[in-house]
C-alpha cells in the first residue's frame, strides 16, 4: 500500500508540473498556432498524463485527456486551426485535469463530476472543424489562461452554421463544476509545491562539498583536543552537530528506492519466459528499501543478470516441473531489507537448483580442476566455481546465456562497492543468491589502524571484532596448521594474516601485544594483525587515480584530521593477497565441524558483571552487541525511561539493580561512568545498566539450580564460583520494554529444535521453553536444522518463517523430503498476525506470532502430549 501511495505521489508531482508548463504553452500556441514543435510538446504532455492515469485506473481523467489528445492530434496534423475557441476549450481541459488531481490528492478519488459534456465538446470539435464557431483570440495571456465564465460556457456545435458571438451554450450548467473546481484548484497547495526536482550533477557536487566539510570538521575536532579553550570547544561541538545533520540530510536526498531498478525486471522476465516457452511469475518484497543512487547504478546490471540466470538456468520448462510434482509456473522472488548498515538483496527461484556434482564435472572438463582435486573440493568451493571466469553449465550458447560471461562480473562489480555475494542451492528446490551491499559509498565509518609506521583505514562494514593478546604469551597463541597461521577463537580456527607482510612494511622489534582485527570478506572471516588500533572515524572516500587502480590491496583514500592522506584497505584484496581466503577442503571441513560443535555447546563465552547486592551475574556473549560506558551527565529522560543519544538513535536504558531488587535504593544512574551492556535485535537496541562489568570468560556451564527471583534464569558454577544467569526476557518485560508479549509457561517434557536466524530471538524463545521444562536445541539456518535432525532425536521443530537462507517454506519441504521426518510436528513463527498471511500452507502444524510465549508453550505441550500417546500406543515414528 505504501508503494502505491508513493507511485501516486510521483504521478501527482509530475502531472502538476506538466500542467504548469501547459498553461504557458497553450497561451503561446494562441500566438503561434502553426508551431509544429510547440504542438508536439503539448500533445506529448497530454499523452503522458493519459498513459499514467490509465495505469493507475483513473478512468475519468483518462477519458478527458484522451479526448483532448485526439483534438490535439488534429491540430498537429494541420486538419484544425488553433483559434481562440479551441484554445479556450483546451484550457478548460487543463482546469478539469487540475481539479481531478486535487481531488485525488485530498480524497483519493476522482470525485463525482464525470466531465462527459466536456469530453463530448472535445469530440465534436475534432469531428466537425469546418463548422466550429469562431471566437476572437483572447487579448492577453492572462485572459486566455483563465477565460471568463461566459467564454468557458460556449461550445462548438455542428448544427450551428453561422453562430453569432455572446450565443448561449446548449448546456451551460455542465461547465459550472469545471469553473468552480478550477477556482478552488487555484487556491490549493498541491503535493508538487512541497517537492522539487534537482539535477543529479548538482547533488553530486553538493555531496562532494559535504565531504570536504566533514574533512574540515575532523581537522577542527583534532585541533580542539590539543587546545584547552572553552570557546573553541563549544564552537567545534556545534560545528560537529551541524555537519552531521547536514551530512545526513544530503545523504537522504541521494537515496532512492530499489524499486527504481526492480520496475524494469517484470518486462525482462516476461520476455525471457516467452522466448523460452516457460511460465514464470516475479514476486517482489521490499521495493521501498532505499540505497544511495551510486549504489543503485552499480547493482543495476548485476541484478538484471541474476534474474536472467534464474529464468534460463533456474526455472524449468512447465512439462519438466509438472513431471517433478511442481506447479507449471515457476516463481522468482526478489527481497530487499536493511540490516546492520547494509542492504540485503535476495534473488531466489523454485527451480531445479544447482547440482554440485555436475559443477565439478564441468570444471574437470574445462581444466579448472584436476582429477585428484574433484573429490577434495568442498561443497562451498564447488558452489564458488560458478564465479570462475568463462565457466558455464549451459549445454549450448543462446541469446540468454551460455557464453560463460556473467557471474564473475557480478561478483567483481558487487565487490567493487564493498559488497558480498553468496549462493545457496538445493537440487530440485531452487537457488538463492544473496547480495550484501553498503547503503552508501561517499562517507563511511572506518577503523584507523597503524602498521609499519603508516596509518590505514579499514571500512567498518567489514569489521567484526577486535582481539588483543597481551604479553609475550600473546604471540604464542597464534599457531600453524597446514602452513597457515590460525588463532583459536571460540572453538573455531581463525586464519591470520599480518598486514606488515602483505604490504611489505617493516615490523617493529618489540611488540607489547598482538592486535587482531577480525574481518569479514566473501562470507569468510580472517584476522588481520596490525601494530596498533586508533579509533573509528567517519571518512570521506576518495577514489584512486587510474594509475593506481590495479592495486587490489586498496579501495581508495581519505584525508585525515591532520591533513595527511591515508589509504583505505580493500579487505577482500588483502585476504586474497595473503592467501587466507583460500583453504584446503580438509580445513573447510574442520571449520564446519568446529562451527557445529560451537552451535551445540551451551553458554560457552560469558560476560560477567555485578548489579546491586548480586556480585556475580552472567549473560552469553553471543547475545551482547556492545559493552559501553556513558557519562552520567549525558543521560536524559524520555517516555518514563532513562535514555541516551547513541549511534544516531535514542537508546533506552534499564537499571538492572532496580529490576532484580526493587526494594533497594538504586544509584545506578548516578555513577560516573555509567556501565551498560547493549543488546540488539535487528533495528532495536536496549542498554542494561549494571554496577560493574567484571570479565569475559569461557566456561561450558549449564544451569543447575533454578531460582525463583524475577529476572534470573538460575545459577551455575562458572570459574569455580556460583554465578546467577540473567533472564533477559523477564528483565525487559519488567522494565516494560515492548519487545515481547506476556507468557505463561506450562510444564511438560520433550526435545524441541528451535530454528531462527537471530541469536537474540533464539535466546528469548529458549528461555521460555526451558523454563517450561523442555530440552532445547538451537539452529540458525536450514542447513543446521537438517544436520541436527540427522544427529539426534527431536520431538517438535519450531522454525521462523524467515529462517535463512530461503525461509520457512523451503525448510518445510526439505524436512518433509527426509525419510522418517514426514510426520515431525513443525510450528511456524511469524512476525505479524498469523491469520493474515501464513495460514495457506497446510504443511505446518500451526502458525504462531513470534514471542507469543504462552501460545508457543501451549502448542508444544499439546504436540508433545499427542506424541507421547502415540509412542505409548506404539505408532509414533521411530526416533522422532
Amino acid at each position: 500500500m505504501l508503494e502505491d501511495d508513493e507511485v501516486i505521489r510521483e504521478f501527482l508531482i509530475e502531472s502538476n508540473e506538466n500542467l504548469a508548463r501547459l498553461d504557458n504553452e497553450i497561451v503561446e500556441l494562441e500566438r503561434r498556432p502553426k508551431d509544429i514543435e510547440l504542438l508536439g510538446s503539448i500533445f506529448r504532455t497530454f499523452h503522458t498524463i493519459k498513459g499514467t492515469c490509465g495505469f493507475l485506473e483513473y478512468s475519468r481523467l483518462e477519458s478527458v485527456t484522451h479526448a483532448a489528445e485526439n483534438l490535439l492530434s488534429k491540430l498537429r496534423a494541420g486538419e484544425l486551426d488553433a483559434d481562440g475557441k479551441i484554445i479556450s476549450l483546451i484550457l478548460e481541459v487543463i482546469d478539469a485535469v487540475r481539479s481531478i488531481l486535487s481531488l485525488i490528492e485530498t480524497t483519493g478519488t476522482e470525485g463525482e463530476v464525470t466531465y462527459d459534456e466536456l469530453s463530448d465538446r472535445l469530440k465534436k470539435a475534432a469531428l466537425a472543424p469546418e463548422i466550429a464557431p469562431e471566437v476572437a483570440p483572447s487579448p492577453a495571456p492572462v485572459a486566455a489562461a483563465t477565460p471568463p465564465p461566459a467564454v468557458r460556457a460556449e461550445a462548438p456545435t455542428p448544427v450551428a452554421v453561422d453562430p453569432t458571438p455572446s450565443q448561449p451554450d446548449s448546456a451551460p450548467e455542465a461547465a459550472e463544476p469545471v469553473s468552480a473546481a478550477a477556482e478552488s484548484a487555484e487556491h490549493y497547495s498541491s503535493v508538487s509545491d512541497s517537492a522539487i526536482r534537482v539535477d543529479v550533477v548538482l547533488l553530486d557536487k553538493l555531496m562532494n562539498l559535504v565531504g570536504e566539510l566533514v574533512l574540515a570538521r575532523n581537522q577542527v575536532l583534532q585541533y580542539n583536543t590539543q587546545i584547552d579553550d572553552a570557546s573553541l570547544n563549544s564552537t567545534s561541538q556545534r560545528l560537529n552537530l551541524i555537519t552531521t545533520e547536514l551530512q545526513e540530510g544530503v545523504m537522504k536526498t541521494r537515496m532512492q528506492p530499489i524499486g527504481v531498478v526492480w520496475n524494469k525486471l517484470p518486462r525482462v522476465v516476461r520476455d525471457i519466459a516467452y522466448a523460452l516457452g516457460k511460465q514464470i511469475r516475479l514476486e517482489m518484497d521490499g521495493t521501498s528499501t532505499e540505497l544511495d543512487k551510486t549504489i543503485i547504478e552499480a547493482i543495476k546490471d548485476p541484478l538484471t543478470h541474476l534474474v536472467r540466470n534464474c529464468c534460463d538456468h533456474g526455472v524449468e520448462h512447465p512439462t519438466v516441473r509438472v513431471a517433478a510434482g511442481k506447479k507449471p509456473a515457476g516463481t522468482i522472488f526478489l527481497r530487499a531489507y536493511h540490516e546492520g548498515g547494509h542492504v540485503n538483496i535476495e534473488i531466489s527461484d523454485d527451480g531445479a537448483g544447482i547440482d554440485l556434482s555436475r559443477l565439478k564435472q564441468k570444471a574437470l572438463e574445462r581444466g579448472i580442476l584436476r582429477p585428484e582435486q574433484v573429490e577434495q573440493v568442498s561443497d562451498r568451493e564447488a558452489m564458488n566455481l560458478i564465479f570462475h571466469p568463462g565457466f558455464s553449465t549451459a549445454e549450448q550458447v543462446t541469446k540468454v546465456s551460455g557464453r560463460g560471461v556473467g557471474m564473475d562480473v557480478v561478483r567483481s562489480n558487487i565487490e567493487k562497492i564493498g559488497g558480498l555475494v553468496d549462493v545457496s542451492s538445493r537440487v530440485g528446490l531452487g537457488t538463492t543468491v544473496r547480495l550484501k551491499i553498503p547503503l552508501t559509498l561517499a562517507i563511511i565509518p572506518g577503523l584507523v589502524v597503524t602498521s609499519g609506521g603508516e596509518r590505514f583505514v579499514i571500512p567498518q562494514v567489514n569489521l567484526l571484532e577486535l582481539i588483543r593478546l597481551e604479553g609475550e604469551a600473546g604471540g604464542k597463541q597464534i599457531e600453524r596448521i597446514h602452513g597457515t597461521r590460525v588463532y583459536r577463537r571460540r572453538e573455531q580456527l581463525l586464519p591470520i594474516a599480518y598486514l606488515n607482510e602483505v604490504l611489505q612494511l617493516p615490523t617493529p622489534a618489540d611488540q607489547e601485544a598482538v592486535n587482531i582485527v577480525v574481518l569479514q570478506a566473501e562470507d569468510r572471516q580472517f584476522g588481520l594483525v596490525v601494530d596498533g588500533i586508533s579509533d573509528t572515524q567517519e571518512i570521506v572516500v576518495k577514489p584512486l587515480s587510474k594509475q593506481l587502480k590495479g592495486l587490489t590491496a586498496y579501495a581508495g583514500a581519505t584525508i585525515m584530521g591532520d591533513g595527511r592522506v591515508v589509504l583505505i584497505l580493500d579487505v577482500v584484496g588483502i585476504g586474497q593477497r595473503s592467501g587466507v581466503l583460500t583453504g584446503t577442503a580438509e580445513q573447510n571441513r574442520g571449520e564446519s565441524r568446529q562451527k557445529q560443535s560451537a552451535a551445540e555447546s551451551q553458554l560457552k563465552r560469558l560476560v560477567l558483571f555485578s548489579a546491586g547486592s548480586l556480585d556475580r551475574l552472567a549473560v552469553p556473549l553471543a547475545l551482547v552487541a556492545r559493552l559501553e560506558e556513558f557519562h552520567a551527565s549525558s543521560l536524559e529522560n524520555a517516555g518514563g525511561h532513562k535514555v541516551i543519544q547513541y549511534r544516531d538513535t535514542i537508546l533506552p536504558l534499564v537499571s538492572l539493580a532496580s529490576i532484580l531488587e526493587p526494594e533497594r535504593m538504586d544509584d545506578s544512574y548516578s555513577r560516573d561512568p555509567v556501565q551498560a551492556i547493549v543488546f540488539s535485535d535487528r533495528d532495536r537496541s536496549v542498554g542494561i545498566v549494571v554496577d560493574q562489568i567484571l570479565d569475559i570468560v569461557e566456561d561450558p556451564a549449564s544451569i543447575q539450580h533454578r531460582g525463583g527471583r524475577r529476572g534470573l534464569l538460575g545459577s551455575a558454577t562458572v570459574g569455580g564460583k556460583v554465578t546467577d544467569f540473567l533472564d533477559l526476557h523477564a528483565v525487559l518485560q519488567a522494565a516494560r520494554i515492548d519487545w515481547f508479549e506476556e507468557s505463561q509457561p506450562v510444564d511438560s517434557a520433550a526435545t524441541v529444535l528451535l530454528a531462527d536466524g537471530s541469536a537474540f530471538s533464539r535466546s528469548i524463545l529458549r528461555s521460555d521453553l526451558e523454563t517450561a521444562g523442555y530440552q532445547v536445541v538451537e539452529a540458525g539456518t536450514e542447513q543446521e536444522v537438517l544436520r541436527t535432525l540427522e544427529q539426534r532425536t527431536v520431538n517438535v521443530l519450531i522454525a521462523s518463517i524467515d529462517l535463512p537462507p530461503s525461509g520457512g517454506q523451503s525448510l518445510l519441504h526439505a524436512v518433509r523430503s527426509k525419510p522418517g521426518l514426514d510426520t515431525l510436528p513443525i510450528l511456524a513463527l511469524t512476525p505479524g498476525d498469523p491469520a493474515d498471511t501464513y495460514n495457506a500452507d497446510p504443511g505446518f502444524e500451526e502458525y504462531l506470532r513470534k514471542f507469543d510465549s504462552e501460545s508457543m508453550v501451549r502448542s508444544v505441550a499439546k504436540l508433545a502430549a499427542a506424541l507421547s500417546a502415540l509412542e505409548t500406543a506404539g505408532s509414533a515414528p521411530a526416533g522422532r
